[in-house]
C-alpha cells in the first residue's frame, strides 16, 4: 500500500503543478476571428484566476483542407508543444453528406491532428463544435433549418473526433440550448451565421469549460456585456460540458490518455487487461489487500465476492486513474476442481499440502455459501502444512508471493 499512497502523492504533486496554466493554439477562420474568440477565452480564464497562452492561425472561408495544405499552418503547429491544438473547418463542410465529409473533410482534418501528434505526442486536438445558421442552409433539403444543420454539424464534429483520437468543445450544443430556453439572447451577427458578441461569448466559456475541465460560471470578465446575460451563458456552457464529459471525449490536460482496462473472469482467476495507450506505468490495486500488480495484463486469483479493482496510469503524457467493480461468484460445486496436484487428506480427515511454505502471505477457507470462516492450520517440519478437518470447510485458498493455491475440500 506504501507503493499506491507514494503514487498518488506523485500524481498530486505533478498535476498541483500545471492545473491551472495551459498553452492554446486555435487554426480556423471567421468563427474565431469575429469579435476575436482566442482573446476572449484568454480573458476569461484569467479572470477566472486561471492562465493560458494563446496563439492562432485565423483565414477568412478556410476549410480543413485549405489549412491543410498550408506550410503556415504547420509553421504555427510546431511552434511550441501546445497543451491543446483547436482545428475548426467552414461552417458547413461538417454538416454535407455522410459521404461528402468523409471524401472531402475527414482525410484533411486527419492530415492536421497527425501533425500535431508528431509535432509534440502530449499535445491534445480539440475540434470547435460550430452551429447551425439562423434558418439553415436552404440549398440542402437535409439542412434547411437551424435544428437540421445543428444536429449534422454534432454528429459530424463527434465522428471526427473519434476517428482522429481528439475531443470536442461542443458550442453547438451550448448554442442550441440558448436557443431554445433563452431566446431573448440573440447569439447571430446580422448575417445569421457569425457569432454576434454574445455568441462569442458563450463560445470562450464552452472552450474554458472544455479545456481546464471546470465551471465558467463566476468570470468577472463580461466582455462589455451585462453580467445577468453572462452569468446564463457561463451556466449553460458549463452543464453542457461539464454534465457531459465522457460524450465529448475530454481528457484533462495533465493526461492525453484515459486510464482503461479489461477484466475477464475464468473462475477465481481474472486476468486484467489495460486498454490505455501511451502510458508506461501501470500499477493496479486488485481490491483484496494482497500487494499490488504491474505491467499491461497482470493475472489474480480471488476467493468469491465483489472487488473494487483500481489501475493507475501515468507516463511521459500524464496520469489517469480508473476503477471497476468485479464479481468473482459464489462457490458452486460443478465449478471447483482440484487445480493443484499439492494437497492429500490423511486417514483422520486433515489436509496436508506438500509444497514449501516460506512464502505464505495468507490462509483463508470458505464455506459452500463463499463465506471466510475459521481454519486452524500449523506449518510441519518437513515443509508441509496440516489443516485442522472441519466439515464447513468447503475451499482453502492459500496465497503466495507470485501464485495462489486453491483446494476443494469436500
Amino acid at each position: 500500500m506504501k507503493i499506491i499512497a507514494s503514487l498518488l502523492f506523485a500524481f498530486v504533486v505533478q498535476l498541483s503543478w500545471t492545473q491551472d496554466s495551459i498553452s492554446v493554439l486555435f487554426i480556423g477562420n471567421s468563427y474565431l476571428s469575429v469579435n476575436n474568440l482566442p482573446q476572449m477565452v484568454q480573458d476569461l480564464t484569467l479572470s477566472l484566476g486561471d492562465h493560458m497562452l494563446m496563439d492562432s492561425k485565423m483565414n477568412g472561408g478556410f476549410t480543413f483542407q485549405s489549412h491543410a495544405t498550408d506550410p503556415a499552418t504547420y509553421d504555427k503547429i510546431h511552434a511550441k508543444p501546445w497543451n491543446f491544438v483547436i482545428l475548426q473547418g467552414q461552417s458547413q463542410e461538417p454538416s454535407f453528406p455522410y459521404d461528402q465529409v468523409n471524401q472531402q473533410t475527414l482525410p484533411f482534418a486527419k492530415q492536421l491532428s497527425d501533425s500535431v501528434y508528431a509535432a509534440n505526442e502530449c499535445s491534445q486536438v480539440n475540434y470547435y463544435m460550430t452551429w447551425g445558421r439562423q434558418v439553415g442552409d436552404p440549398q440542402w433539403d437535409s439542412i434547411n433549418t437551424f435544428d437540421k444543420m445543428n444536429e449534422r454539424l454534432r454528429n459530424a464534429y463527434l465522428r471526427i473526433a473519434d476517428s482522429t483520437h481528439a475531443s470536442v468543445s461542443p458550442v453547438g450544443v451550448a448554442w442550441k440550448y440558448v436557443r431554445d430556453h433563452y431566446p431573448a439572447i440573440n447569439l447571430y451577427a446580422g448575417d445569421g451565421s457569425h457569432p454576434s458578441l454574445e455568441g462569442s461569448y458563450l463560445a470562450a466559456c464552452t472552450f474554458y469549460s472544455s479545456l481546464f475541465q471546470k465551471s465558467a460560471l463566476g468570470a468577472t470578465y463580461t466582455a462589455g456585456l451585462d453580467p445577468q446575460t453572462c452569468a446564463i451563458l457561463q451556466q449553460v456552457a458549463s452543464t453542457i460540458v461539464l454534465d457531459s464529459i465522457p460524450t465529448w471525449k475530454l481528457v484533462h490536460h495533465d493526461s492525453l490518455f484515459l486510464a482503461s482496462f479489461l477484466a475477464g473472469i475464468n473462475g477465481y482467476d481474472v486476468l486484467f487487461t489495460a486498454t490505455t495507450s501511451s502510458a508506461g506505468n501501470l500499477v493496479w490495486d486488485f481490491g483484496d489487500g494482497s500487494p499490488v500488480g504491474f505491467g499491461q495484463s497482470p493475472s489474480h486469483t480471488y476467493i468469491p465476492g465483489t472487488y473494487t479493482v483500481t489501475l493507475f496510469a501515468s507516463g511521459a503524457c500524464g496520469m489517469d486513474t480508473v476503477q471497476q467493480q468485479i464479481t468473482v461468484n459464489t462457490v458452486s460445486l460443478d465449478e471447483i476442481t482440484t487445480q493443484y496436484p499439492y494437497f492429500y487428506q490423511t486417514d483422520n480427515g486433515n489436509l496436508i499440502c506438500q509444497t514449501n511454505f516460506f512464502e505464505v502471505l495468507n490462509v483463508e477457507a470458505l464455506n459452500l455459501a463463499g463465506q471466510q470462516i475459521p481454519v486452524f492450520s500449523s506449518l510441519n517440519g518437513d515443509g508441509t502444512m496440516s489443516f485442522q478437518n472441519n466439515p464447513d470447510i468447503f475451499l482453502i485458498r492459500i496465497a503466495f508471493d507470485h501464485y495462489v493455491l486453491i483446494q476443494r475440500v469436500h
